[in-house]
C-alpha cells in the first residue's frame, strides 16, 4: 500500500506542472551515449510520447556522431577533425545525410510510435526548415567542407506538424541557396529552432548530470545558474569543451524569448520525467539576470 500512496504523492507533485506547460514547446536535443544504450532510448521515448499525452508539443532535435563515425568506418571512409569538427568532404556529406536523415531518424521514429506517439522524422532541407552557409573561422585557413552554420530558421514545417498533433524529429542538415548540403552541429540547430518556435523550454540531455561548479566534482551540480554565474564559470575554465557550445546556445534562447534551458544527463532513467515534473528536477537550469 505504501509504494501506491508513494506513486500518487510523485503524480500530485506534477500535477502543476501538467496545467503550467499544457500547449508549451519544447524543443529537446538528443544525442550523446543514451543513443547507444535500447533500455535508455526506450525510457526516453517513453517520456516524450507521455509530454505529447499530458499536452506538452516535444520537437526532438538529434545528432549521431557515433553512429557516422562506425559507418564511415565501415565504408572505409577516414575521418580528420579540426577543432572538434569533421571536416566533411562530399564523401562523407552524403553518409553523414544516410545516417543522421534515414537511419538514425528513422529509428527515433519508429520507436515513438511503438509507443503510440505520432511522430514524422524530417531534416532541416525539408520545407526549407534550415538555411545554411558554409562554416568558416576567422582567419579562413581552415576548410571543413560541407560544414555549415545556421543562416535562418522557418519552422512553419514544424509548426504544421505540432498542429497536427505530430511530434517532429529533425536531423540537423540544411542547405545553402545553391542546394548545396551542410551538416551543422545539432546542438546549434536546436537552439536556433526554439528561438524560432518561441518555445518554452530548450533541454539539452548529455552524458553529464548538468553543469558543475567543480568538474572533478560529481557532486557540484547546479541545479540553477544565471547569465552572471556562467559567465564566471567559463572565465574561470569551468566551463569548457562540448558544453561551452551548448551553454552559449542557451543564453542566446533565454536572451531572444525561450523561457527556461535545461542541461541534464540522459543517461538516468525518464530524465525528462525527473526534471521537468519534479520539484528539485536533476540537471541544470539556466535563467537570466
Amino acid at each position: 500500500m505504501k509504494e501506491y500512496i508513494e506513486k500518487a504523492y510523485v503524480l500530485i507533485e506534477a500535477l502543476p506542472y501538467f496545467n503550467q506547460f499544457n500547449g508549451k514547446t519544447f524543443v529537446i536535443k538528443y544525442g550523446g551515449s543514451i543513443m547507444t544504450d535500447e533500455k535508455l532510448k526506450k525510457n526516453l521515448f517513453e517520456d516524450i510520447s507521455l509530454l505529447k499525452l499530458v499536452g506538452i508539443n516535444p520537437v526532438i532535435v538529434h545528432g549521431g556522431g557515433p553512429a557516422i563515425n562506425e559507418m564511415l568506418k565501415k565504408l572505409q571512409v577516414k575521418s580528420k577533425f579540426v577543432n572538434g569538427l569533421r571536416v566533411t568532404d562530399q564523401e562523407t556529406m552524403e553518409v553523414v545525410e544516410m545516417v543522421l536523415g534515414a537511419s538514425i531518424n528513422k529509428e527515433i521514429v519508429a520507436m515513438i510510435n511503438q509507443l503510440r506517439g505520432k511522430a514524422v522524422g524530417i531534416c532541416g532541407k525539408d520545407g526549407g526548415l534550415i538555411k545554411a552557409t558554409k562554416k568558416r573561422f576567422p582567419d579562413n585557413d581552415i576548410d571543413l567542407g560541407f560544414v555549415g552554420e545556421v543562416v535562418s530558421i522557418d519552422p512553419t514545417i514544424v509548426e504544421n506538424l505540432i498542429a497536427n498533433d505530430y511530434i517532429p524529429v529533425i536531423a540537423p542538415i540544411g542547405c545553402d541557396d545553391e542546394g548545396n548540403t551542410y551538416n551543422i552541429n545539432a546542438d546549434t540547430v536546436a537552439g536556433k529552432l526554439a528561438i524560432a518556435l518561441k518555445a518554452e523550454k530548450l533541454i539539452y540531455l548529455t552524458d553529464v548530470d548538468g553543469i558543475r561548479l567543480n568538474p572533478e566534482d560529481e557532486n557540484s551540480r547546479a541545479s540553477v545558474l544565471s547569465f552572471s554565474e556562467i559567465k564566471d564559470l567559463i572565465e574561470k575554465g569551468k566551463i569548457q569543451g562540448g558544453m561551452l557550445p551548448k551553454v552559449e546556445s542557451c543564453i542566446e534562447a533565454v536572451s531572444q524569448g525561450v523561457v527556461r534551458t535545461h542541461i541534464l544527463s540522459g543517461l538516468l532513467p525518464h530524465p525528462l520525467l525527473l526534471e521537468i515534473f519534479t520539484d528539485q528536477g536533476i540537471g541544470t537550469m539556466i535563467v537570466n539576470d
